[in-house]
């Protein structure tokens, strides 16, 4: 019965259709499609030449561990989502990550890839939403307004009995903004309570370190501002699909709840790793085929 399951689960997500997370993940196929992601990501940013690698390529386990087994969601794309769990995506200038993994999971065919920030593509560097490319429920990119975005979304879904999740992720430099704070109070003090938000605590900003440009504790500041605080490493997958899995159970008890999940920019990339300089920096023709040695093809390049 259980490899009838996992049969089953292996096909739709083969026709890319996931509405329900499965009740044990796949851990060696996630980490396949993290893996091809990270591909998809460095691949994507060196054909236009354009981009940000280094805090897409931290950020792979959590995508796929919200789009490939935590999140119930429907590739037949609606903006409402009803009935569905719902993600916004704060930071948009990481939307390589986005897009591989929604392509990946089926909301658009993996070749459109190869369109990435090119004149008239629907995959534009930060998501927008009048390019109607399925996956994308809000523009985003101008740091700081992601939050407000999931709290309207979440109060929705109160308003409308429909008991889903929203997620949203955000970055620490993004912490910097004064809206976060202000959205912060307005949903603790509103008990918006099935807002799952994440933080890539990655330590690397546009201009250098976080620690050296503007330093928070953001736990300490998170639980004064009334949420409830889970901390995890965000580049071990089981550690990422635990405490998602957890955040939903610390949920809807009175409070929203963050989750302070440390990465490391350009993760898998050993040139990439833990420096601001691949923020923004697209690799040349060289330092793609280090990347790609390293990240070795597991299910098929667009």
């Amino acid at each position: 019965m259980d490899d009838l399951l996992g049969r089953v689960m292996k096909f739709l997500h083969l026709r890319g259709k996931f509405l329900f997370m499965s009740q044990q993940p796949d851990i060696d196929h996630l980490k396949k499609l993290a893996t091809q992601i990270r591909r998809d990501i460095v691949r994507m940013v060196h054909a236009c030449q354009s981009g940000h690698p280094g805090g897409s390529l931290g950020c792979v386990e959590y995508f796929v561990s919200l789009y490939f087994h935590i999140m119930k969601h429907d590739r037949k794309f609606n903006m409402e989502g009803k009935g569905e769990d719902l993600f916004f995506l704060s930071n948009g200038h990481i939307s390589p990550v986005f897009y591989a993994t929604l392509s990946r999971a089926g909301y658009f065919e993996t070749k459109e890839l190869s369109t990435f920030r090119l004149l008239n593509s629907r995959l534009q560097g930060h998501p927008t939403t009048h390019e109607h490319l399925p996956g994308v429920r809000v523009s985003s990119g101008s740091l700081g307004q992601g939050l407000s975005v999931a709290i309207g979304a979440a109060q929705a879904k109160k308003l409308n009995d429909d008991d889903r999740f929203v997620y949203v992720l955000m970055g620490d430099g993004e912490q910097q903004e004064g809206q976060v704070w202000e959205a912060a109070m307005y949903a603790a003090h509103n008990k918006v309570d099935n807002l799952i938000a994440t933080i890539d605590l990655n330590g690397q900003q546009i201009d250098g370190p976080v620690s050296k440009i503007l330093s928070l504790d953001l736990k300490a500041k998170w639980k004064a501002f009334g949420w409830i605080v889970q901390e995890f490493n965000g580049n071990v997958l089981e550690e990422v699909l635990t405490h998602l899995k957890k955040a939903q159970t610390l949920a809807k008890q009175g409070k929203p709840v963050m989750n302070l999940m440390k990465t490391e920019m350009g993760f898998g990339v050993d040139y990439m790793m833990g420096s601001h300089k691949w923020h923004g920096v697209a690799p040349n023709d060289e330092e793609l085929k280090k990347a790609l040695a390293q990240l070795q093809e597991t299910l098929g390049d667009y």
